[in-house]
């Protein structure tokens, strides 16, 4: 196993070692997080506009009597942008100051850069847990805050980051955060916050698909679109992120009667 690593791993770190004036950038961060999200929502958006003229594709919708207007799209792009260039930039440039980016020449070994992904992937479902639940228990926290983020009880890939400032800069501290408590590889880095943006944007994706990440990992410890929708429709379940054990301790944990394929009519709030 470990002559496997070792021969797949330098190639992809050689590959970003090559671009290291990029990476030390103070705009990477910013770039990263953009492309990286919105290439993710792109697929989805692409369903969207399919699933008013193809039946088979409306068949995995998990809300089929609602759609993605373009007018919400570009409130959810402008909010993104705002969020990114307005305040998540200025924090990023104070973080290269202070903290400049340092590459090393070996790529870690593959089980421990999986392994680290995962643990940051438990640390953040933990982090994000706790802080939902909070900010639907006390009222204020939720008027204040959270409240943004339910303005669409239906739904769709772009409205993962149509949050307002304090959601945005907090979720993002704690996904931040993890890799450095862990002292991760700068490459174990990059391939959590893409694996991170990838199921953030599965979850409101609208979408039950037959490859879901749900369908992958056994035993309903992963809750997915499902679970995600189902939170965005009563607002008194499923708060964790990802992973289902958190809800299932805290009696929040709520699953989904109904597969992809059979409609289900949203539930008014």
């Amino acid at each position: 196993v470990l002559n496997i690593t070792h021969v797949a791993q330098p190639p992809l770190w050689t590959f970003v070692l090559g671009h290291a004036p990029l990476l030390r950038s103070p705009f990477f961060p910013v770039l990263f997080s953009l492309c990286v999200y919105l290439s993710f929502c792109l697929p989805f958006l692409l369903l969207d506009a399919l699933s008013t003229r193809w039946a088979w594709v409306l068949r995995y919708k998990l809300q089929p009597q609602s759609s993605v207007s373009w007018s919400s799209v570009r409130r959810c792009l402008a909010l993104t942008l705002y969020n990114h260039l307005v305040f998540i930039f200025p924090l990023t440039v104070l973080h290269w100051y202070l903290r400049p980016v340092h590459l090393t020449e070996e790529a870690p070994p593959l089980p421990r850069l999986l392994a680290q992904v995962l643990v940051c992937l438990l640390l953040f479902d933990f982090q994000s847990f706790a802080w939902h639940l909070l900010h639907h228990r006390v009222p204020w926290l939720y008027r204040t805050f959270h409240k943004v983020h339910h303005t669409y009880t239906s739904t769709s890939a772009l409205t993962a980051e149509y949050s307002g400032t304090w959601e945005t800069l907090s979720l993002g501290l704690f996904a931040a955060a993890n890799p450095l408590l862990l002292g991760c590889h700068p490459l174990t880095e990059l391939a959590f916050f893409v694996v991170n943006i990838w199921l953030s944007v599965e979850d409101h994706c609208g979408y039950d698909l037959p490859w879901a990440t749900h369908r992958l990992v056994p035993l309903g410890l992963y809750g997915g679109a499902r679970h995600h929708d189902l939170h965005h429709l009563k607002s008194k379940c499923n708060f964790a992120p990802y992973f289902t054990h958190w809800d299932r301790l805290a009696g929040t944990l709520q699953t989904p009667p109904i597969t992809a394929g059979s409609p289900r009519l949203a539930a008014p709030l």
